[in-house]
């Protein structure tokens, strides 16, 4: 398999958060909004999820990722991008599909927030009952 740059970026989507990534081979960098993964996602727990495609594909080292995100939380961003590099590596190599799908790489999440509810102080919570 020969890596080119992928010609259209792949999508991602989580939660309020949309991702678009291209892979492109190089080194093993990742760019997240033009700033390095490291600094853009504290937590190391994120950092682990956007490469957790590249590692289960070995790919970790060989392709440059090049993310651009945007709405909701870091959280949802993390996994935004996750989805687009898994989708992004199957358009690459499409016998990589039994791979991600097996590790549950390519399922969109498809939980968001539930809406307020009227008569309610949330979306469950109810107001406080006073019997007297």
């Amino acid at each position: 398999m020969t890596l080119a740059a992928s010609q259209k970026p792949a999508t991602g989507r989580r939660k309020q958060s949309v991702a678009r990534v291209r892979l492109m081979p190089g080194t093993g960098t990742i760019t997240v909004n033009e700033r390095s993964y490291e600094e853009y996602f504290p937590r190391e727990t994120l950092r682990l999820a956007i490469r957790a495609p590249l590692l289960l594909t070995h790919h970790l080292g060989k392709v440059n990722v090049l993310a651009s995100v945007d709405g909701g939380g870091l959280s949802g961003q993390a996994g935004a991008i996750r989805l687009g590099i898994a989708r992004a590596l199957l358009a690459l190599d499409p016998t990589l599909r039994t791979t991600l799908r097996g590790a549950g790489l390519l399922t969109r999440d498809p939980r968001e927030k539930e809406r307020k509810k009227y008569g309610q102080k949330g979306a469950r919570k109810r107001f406080q009952w006073t019997k007297r």
